[in-house]
Protein backbone atom coordinates (compact mmCIF):
# COMPACT_ATOMS: atom_id res chain seq x y z
CA UNK A 1 0.00 0.00 0.00
CA UNK A 2 1.50 3.21 -0.97
CA UNK A 3 2.49 5.63 2.21
CA UNK A 4 2.00 9.45 1.87
CA UNK A 5 4.95 11.13 0.85
CA UNK A 6 6.65 12.83 3.95
CA UNK A 7 9.91 13.41 5.45
CA UNK A 8 8.98 13.99 8.82
CA UNK A 9 5.44 12.24 10.01
CA UNK A 10 3.72 14.50 12.13
CA UNK A 11 1.65 12.52 15.15
CA UNK A 12 -2.08 12.27 15.95
CA UNK A 13 -2.56 15.61 18.62
CA UNK A 14 1.01 17.63 16.97
CA UNK A 15 0.18 18.37 13.94
CA UNK A 16 -0.86 21.42 11.82
CA UNK A 17 -4.04 20.53 11.68
CA UNK A 18 -4.54 19.45 15.46
CA UNK A 19 -2.97 22.95 16.28
CA UNK A 20 -5.26 24.75 14.13
CA UNK A 21 -8.22 23.18 15.32
CA UNK A 22 -7.67 22.92 18.89
CA UNK A 23 -10.14 25.03 20.87
CA UNK A 24 -10.39 26.67 23.94
CA UNK A 25 -13.02 26.35 26.79
CA UNK A 26 -13.81 30.13 27.70
CA UNK A 27 -16.63 28.57 30.11
CA UNK A 28 -18.50 25.35 30.45
CA UNK A 29 -19.88 24.97 26.69
CA UNK A 30 -18.33 27.83 25.56
CA UNK A 31 -15.07 27.51 23.44
CA UNK A 32 -13.13 30.19 21.66
CA UNK A 33 -10.91 29.79 18.60
CA UNK A 34 -8.87 31.53 15.67
CA UNK A 35 -9.78 29.86 12.59
CA UNK A 36 -7.04 29.59 10.67
CA UNK A 37 -6.17 30.77 7.03
CA UNK A 38 -4.28 28.15 6.09
CA UNK A 39 -7.82 26.15 5.15
CA UNK A 40 -9.00 28.44 2.75
CA UNK A 41 -10.53 28.27 -0.35
CA UNK A 42 -10.04 32.21 -2.36
CA UNK A 43 -10.93 33.66 1.02
CA UNK A 44 -13.56 31.05 2.76
CA UNK A 45 -12.85 28.59 5.55
CA UNK A 46 -13.65 24.96 3.93
CA UNK A 47 -16.66 22.92 5.71
CA UNK A 48 -14.33 20.65 6.60
CA UNK A 49 -12.37 21.65 8.41
CA UNK A 50 -14.65 24.00 10.70
CA UNK A 51 -16.75 20.87 11.22
CA UNK A 52 -13.75 19.54 12.75
CA UNK A 53 -13.74 22.29 14.91
CA UNK A 54 -17.08 22.29 16.22
CA UNK A 55 -16.02 18.50 16.33
CA UNK A 56 -13.45 18.88 18.78
CA UNK A 57 -15.95 21.72 20.87
CA UNK A 58 -18.61 18.87 21.08
CA UNK A 59 -15.88 16.12 22.22
CA UNK A 60 -14.86 18.22 25.56
CA UNK A 61 -18.73 19.23 25.94
CA UNK A 62 -20.08 16.13 25.67
CA UNK A 63 -18.83 12.60 27.81
CA UNK A 64 -18.30 10.84 24.63
CA UNK A 65 -14.98 11.09 22.78
CA UNK A 66 -15.44 10.43 18.89
CA UNK A 67 -18.08 11.43 16.73
CA UNK A 68 -20.94 8.95 15.37
CA UNK A 69 -22.76 11.00 13.24
CA UNK A 70 -22.78 14.88 13.00
CA UNK A 71 -25.53 17.52 10.50
CA UNK A 72 -24.03 20.64 9.54
CA UNK A 73 -26.03 23.91 8.38
CA UNK A 74 -23.84 26.39 6.70
CA UNK A 75 -25.70 30.02 7.25
CA UNK A 76 -22.81 32.45 6.26
CA UNK A 77 -19.22 31.51 4.97
CA UNK A 78 -16.74 31.61 7.54
CA UNK A 79 -13.70 33.65 7.69
CA UNK A 80 -9.87 33.29 8.99
CA UNK A 81 -9.81 35.13 12.55
CA UNK A 82 -11.69 35.04 16.00
CA UNK A 83 -14.40 32.84 16.55
CA UNK A 84 -16.64 31.74 19.27
CA UNK A 85 -18.44 28.45 19.36
CA UNK A 86 -21.44 27.70 22.15
CA UNK A 87 -22.65 23.96 22.78
CA UNK A 88 -25.55 22.53 24.11
CA UNK A 89 -25.58 19.26 25.92
CA UNK A 90 -29.12 17.47 24.39
CA UNK A 91 -28.87 14.29 26.06
CA UNK A 92 -26.16 11.71 27.41
CA UNK A 93 -27.14 8.10 27.56
CA UNK A 94 -24.36 5.08 28.20
CA UNK A 95 -23.45 4.08 24.92
CA UNK A 96 -24.18 7.32 22.77
CA UNK A 97 -24.12 11.19 23.67
CA UNK A 98 -25.99 14.14 21.24
CA UNK A 99 -25.31 17.72 21.71
CA UNK A 100 -25.42 20.85 19.19
CA UNK A 101 -23.17 23.40 18.96
CA UNK A 102 -22.92 27.12 16.78
CA UNK A 103 -20.30 29.05 15.38
CA UNK A 104 -20.16 32.92 15.63
CA UNK A 105 -17.93 35.35 14.55
CA UNK A 106 -18.59 39.51 14.54
CA UNK A 107 -19.39 41.66 11.49
CA UNK A 108 -17.71 44.73 10.50
CA UNK A 109 -20.72 46.32 12.52
CA UNK A 110 -19.74 44.22 15.22
CA UNK A 111 -23.20 42.44 15.58
CA UNK A 112 -22.61 38.69 16.76
CA UNK A 113 -23.27 36.79 12.97
CA UNK A 114 -24.28 32.37 13.32
CA UNK A 115 -21.89 30.73 10.33
CA UNK A 116 -22.64 27.31 10.56
CA UNK A 117 -24.82 25.11 13.65
CA UNK A 118 -24.52 21.09 14.08
CA UNK A 119 -26.55 18.37 15.92
CA UNK A 120 -24.21 15.06 16.68
CA UNK A 121 -24.10 12.23 18.61
CA UNK A 122 -20.74 10.54 20.28
CA UNK A 123 -19.71 7.37 21.55
CA UNK A 124 -17.38 4.89 21.51
CA UNK A 125 -15.82 4.18 18.33
CA UNK A 126 -13.24 1.02 19.99
CA UNK A 127 -16.22 -0.50 21.73
CA UNK A 128 -18.23 -1.51 18.59
CA UNK A 129 -18.68 -4.89 17.78
CA UNK A 130 -16.06 -6.16 14.88
CA UNK A 131 -19.38 -7.51 12.78
CA UNK A 132 -19.22 -5.96 9.42
CA UNK A 133 -22.07 -7.05 6.92
CA UNK A 134 -22.13 -4.79 3.41
CA UNK A 135 -21.99 -4.81 -0.22
CA UNK A 136 -19.86 -1.57 -0.25
CA UNK A 137 -16.66 -2.31 -2.32
CA UNK A 138 -13.53 0.26 -1.80
CA UNK A 139 -13.28 2.34 -4.82
CA UNK A 140 -10.79 1.28 -7.76
CA UNK A 141 -7.87 4.04 -7.97
CA UNK A 142 -4.77 3.81 -9.77
CA UNK A 143 -1.23 3.53 -7.71
CA UNK A 144 -0.45 6.78 -6.14
CA UNK A 145 2.25 7.45 -8.72
CA UNK A 146 -0.39 7.37 -11.46
CA UNK A 147 -2.82 9.55 -10.30
CA UNK A 148 -1.84 13.65 -9.80
CA UNK A 149 -2.02 16.31 -7.48
CA UNK A 150 -2.00 20.28 -7.49
CA UNK A 151 1.38 20.48 -7.49
CA UNK A 152 1.04 19.06 -11.13
CA UNK A 153 -0.93 21.81 -12.40
CA UNK A 154 -0.15 25.51 -13.26
CA UNK A 155 0.81 27.68 -10.09
CA UNK A 156 -2.25 28.95 -8.19
CA UNK A 157 -3.08 32.41 -7.75
CA UNK A 158 -1.20 33.13 -4.65
CA UNK A 159 -3.58 32.83 -1.36
CA UNK A 160 -5.92 30.94 -3.60
CA UNK A 161 -6.02 27.44 -2.56
CA UNK A 162 -4.18 27.36 0.92
CA UNK A 163 -6.02 24.25 2.07
CA UNK A 164 -4.18 22.46 -1.00
CA UNK A 165 -0.84 22.88 0.79
CA UNK A 166 -2.20 21.12 3.92
CA UNK A 167 -3.02 18.21 1.95
CA UNK A 168 -1.63 15.28 0.46
CA UNK A 169 -4.07 14.60 -2.63
CA UNK A 170 -3.71 12.45 -5.47
CA UNK A 171 -6.75 12.91 -7.68
CA UNK A 172 -7.59 9.49 -10.16
CA UNK A 173 -7.04 10.38 -13.86
CA UNK A 174 -10.27 9.54 -14.73
CA UNK A 175 -11.66 12.31 -12.75
CA UNK A 176 -9.82 14.91 -14.06
CA UNK A 177 -10.84 15.64 -17.40
CA UNK A 178 -12.60 19.26 -15.99
CA UNK A 179 -8.54 20.15 -15.36
CA UNK A 180 -7.82 19.27 -19.19
CA UNK A 181 -11.26 21.55 -20.34
CA UNK A 182 -12.76 18.11 -20.96
CA UNK A 183 -15.13 17.39 -18.05
CA UNK A 184 -16.54 13.74 -18.34
CA UNK A 185 -20.03 14.63 -17.23
CA UNK A 186 -20.35 11.71 -14.91
CA UNK A 187 -20.03 14.00 -11.80
CA UNK A 188 -17.04 11.51 -9.88
CA UNK A 189 -14.02 12.45 -7.98
CA UNK A 190 -11.55 9.95 -6.95
CA UNK A 191 -8.79 10.59 -4.85
CA UNK A 192 -5.97 9.39 -2.60
CA UNK A 193 -6.20 11.64 0.71
CA UNK A 194 -4.00 12.82 3.58
CA UNK A 195 -2.10 15.43 5.42
CA UNK A 196 0.49 17.36 4.18
CA UNK A 197 2.63 16.74 7.02
CA UNK A 198 2.18 12.57 7.02
CA UNK A 199 -0.37 12.64 10.16
CA UNK A 200 -2.55 9.17 10.40
CA UNK A 201 -6.14 10.55 10.26
CA UNK A 202 -8.40 9.61 12.99
CA UNK A 203 -11.94 10.48 13.44
CA UNK A 204 -12.19 14.57 13.19
CA UNK A 205 -9.72 14.57 10.12
CA UNK A 206 -12.37 12.07 8.83
CA UNK A 207 -14.41 14.96 8.82
CA UNK A 208 -12.53 17.15 6.84
CA UNK A 209 -11.16 14.50 4.15
CA UNK A 210 -15.20 14.82 2.90
CA UNK A 211 -15.03 17.65 1.89
CA UNK A 212 -11.61 18.21 0.60
CA UNK A 213 -11.39 17.11 -3.03
CA UNK A 214 -12.71 19.48 -5.95
CA UNK A 215 -16.42 19.42 -6.35
CA UNK A 216 -18.32 16.86 -8.05
CA UNK A 217 -19.70 19.53 -10.28
CA UNK A 218 -16.59 20.22 -12.12
CA UNK A 219 -16.80 16.84 -13.93
CA UNK A 220 -20.68 18.01 -15.02
CA UNK A 221 -18.82 20.95 -16.46
CA UNK A 222 -19.58 23.62 -14.00
CA UNK A 223 -17.47 25.98 -13.03
CA UNK A 224 -17.10 28.23 -9.62
CA UNK A 225 -17.97 28.01 -6.15
CA UNK A 226 -19.90 25.24 -4.81
CA UNK A 227 -20.99 26.68 -1.14
CA UNK A 228 -22.53 23.85 1.09
CA UNK A 229 -25.77 24.28 2.22
CA UNK A 230 -25.79 20.87 4.62
CA UNK A 231 -23.74 18.40 5.41
CA UNK A 232 -24.22 14.96 7.10
CA UNK A 233 -20.83 12.72 7.98
CA UNK A 234 -21.17 9.05 9.93
CA UNK A 235 -18.08 7.98 11.15
CA UNK A 236 -18.07 3.87 10.82
CA UNK A 237 -14.64 2.80 12.87
CA UNK A 238 -11.72 4.42 13.58
CA UNK A 239 -9.20 4.20 10.64
CA UNK A 240 -6.19 2.73 10.42
CA UNK A 241 -2.61 4.31 9.76
CA UNK A 242 -1.67 5.17 6.02
CA UNK A 243 -3.27 6.66 3.34
CA UNK A 244 -7.52 6.93 2.27
CA UNK A 245 -9.00 6.58 -0.42
CA UNK A 246 -12.49 9.16 -1.21
CA UNK A 247 -14.92 8.40 -3.50
CA UNK A 248 -17.44 11.34 -4.38
CA UNK A 249 -20.31 11.05 -6.54
CA UNK A 250 -23.07 13.24 -7.70
CA UNK A 251 -26.68 11.66 -9.49
CA UNK A 252 -28.77 14.93 -9.53
CA UNK A 253 -28.17 18.68 -10.23
CA UNK A 254 -31.56 20.02 -10.31
CA UNK A 255 -33.35 23.37 -8.86
CA UNK A 256 -29.11 24.96 -8.73
CA UNK A 257 -28.54 22.61 -6.27
CA UNK A 258 -26.62 19.26 -6.42
CA UNK A 259 -26.41 16.33 -3.85
CA UNK A 260 -22.20 14.81 -2.86
CA UNK A 261 -22.66 11.64 -1.58
CA UNK A 262 -19.09 10.43 -0.31
CA UNK A 263 -17.35 7.35 0.87
CA UNK A 264 -13.69 6.90 2.51
CA UNK A 265 -11.81 3.87 2.91
CA UNK A 266 -8.85 3.11 4.91
CA UNK A 267 -5.54 1.21 4.26
CA UNK A 268 -7.13 -2.29 5.33
CA UNK A 269 -10.15 -1.67 3.17
CA UNK A 270 -12.48 -0.63 5.45
CA UNK A 271 -15.26 1.76 4.92
CA UNK A 272 -14.77 4.31 7.57
CA UNK A 273 -16.77 7.36 7.12
CA UNK A 274 -20.09 8.20 4.71
CA UNK A 275 -21.18 12.17 3.90
CA UNK A 276 -23.92 13.21 1.95
CA UNK A 277 -23.90 16.95 1.32
CA UNK A 278 -26.42 19.27 -0.42
CA UNK A 279 -24.65 22.29 -2.16
CA UNK A 280 -25.77 25.18 -4.47
CA UNK A 281 -24.21 25.84 -7.88
CA UNK A 282 -24.64 28.36 -9.88
CA UNK A 283 -25.79 27.85 -12.71
CA UNK A 284 -24.36 30.61 -15.98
Amino acid sequence: MPEAASATRAAIGDSEFDRDTAVTRRAPGVYDIDLSAGWTIISAVNGGYLLAVLGRALADALPHADPFTISAHYLTASQPGPAVIRTDVVRTGRTLSTGQASLFQYDEEGKEVERIRVLASYGDLDSLPDDVRTTAEPPVIPPMDQCFGPEDGPAPVEGSSAITERLMLKLDPSTLGWALGAPSGKGEMRSWFGLADGRDADPFSLLLAVDALPPTAFEIGIKGWVPTVELTVHIRCRPAPGPLRVSITTRNLAGGFLEEDAEVWDSEDRLVAQSRQLARVRLP
